[in-house]
């Protein structure tokens, strides 16, 4: 009789369910979380607000590693060798954060073992996130790694607006899409010009980006094609 392979799905652990609650940390605008001259000793939860945490390259140009919003975790890094910590940490708007010394983290998962298992949930879905954004940059063109940016932050970030309606995005500016997608901010101008005209999406500064994301999804699997 032929063995009969069972998948099982995989409970996800909650990170908050093992943690204590932390002082609140406020930053503003702008404001540098940490650096590879300030490094962290910590890991942080956004309680409110959102933090774009970049690599720094030898040039000093930046490489944006992700945006983080309300509930989600950052500052993993905390837990290598200094030498290996290139990472930048700043508040993109007025944000409030919990946080957690790495010594503190050890001892709770000491306690609570199901906090290993949560963070290891958390970085192993990083991990994914990640080659499928190293499959990206080696496969696809700008245009479409903007486009796979431009859904990929409306479905995190966004609200839509009606029915089958576009997406209102969060405010970002070409230059944080540029350090995402990895080009130049005038070249992702030249696209966002392209994308509006097109229909694919609409901005201003005064309403920010407007994305119809069917649209959009449409367009790539056309491009795939």
């Amino acid at each position: 009789m032929a063995a009969t392979l069972q998948t099982r799905e995989v409970q996800l652990e909650d990170p908050l369910a093992h943690l204590p609650c932390s002082m609140i940390l406020e930053y503003g605008k702008g404001q540098i979380i940490y650096s590879p001259e300030e490094l962290s000793t910590s890991f942080y939860l956004v309680i409110d607000g959102k933090v774009k945490v970049c690599r720094m390259l030898d040039d000093r140009h930046q490489v944006m590693v992700d945006i983080y919003r309300t509930d989600e975790f950052f500052g993993e890094t905390a837990f290598l060798d200094s030498h290996l910590r290139d990472e930048q940490a700043v508040a993109l708007e007025d944000t409030k954060l919990m946080s957690w010394t790495t010594s503190e983290i050890e001892d709770i998962a000491t306690r609570r073992p199901r906090l290993t298992i949560a963070l290891l949930q958390i970085l192993a879905q990083r991990s994914i996130d990640f080659g499928h954004r190293i499959e990206s940059f080696s496969a696809d063109t700008i245009a479409r790694r903007l486009a796979r940016a431009l859904v990929r932050f409306s479905e995190r970030m966004g609200q839509r607006n009606a029915e089958n309606g576009p997406v209102q995005m969060m405010p970002i500016t070409h230059e944080l899409l540029s350090q995402y997608v990895g080009t130049s901010r005038e070249i992702i101008t030249l696209y966002m010009n392209q994308f509006r005209r097109e229909g694919y999406l609409d901005y201003s500064r005064k309403k920010g980006i407007l994305v119809y994301g069917d649209a959009l999804r449409d367009w790539l699997r056309q491009q795939a094609a």
